[in-house]
């Protein structure tokens, strides 16, 4: 059994990794749909909010 055309090539997925990666962005995974050609690259490490007066209040009374 004969595999389908795919609409993209391994260089596209290099190509945008690197992209990706240039721009500061920390990659945590890729998603490929052979079908549709799309590649998806979901980012990793969002920034950690810094803590308020509330959440270090919280944080000492045991709140939840």
């Amino acid at each position: 059994m004969a595999r389908g055309r795919c609409n993209f090539k391994e260089a596209d997925v290099k190509r945008a990794l690197r992209a990706t990666v240039a721009a500061g962005i920390e990659v945590q995974r890729v998603e490929f749909d052979p079908v549709s050609g799309k590649i998806v690259i979901i980012a990793g490490g969002a920034e950690v909010a810094e803590a308020t007066a509330l959440d270090t209040w919280r944080a000492t009374r045991g709140a939840r």
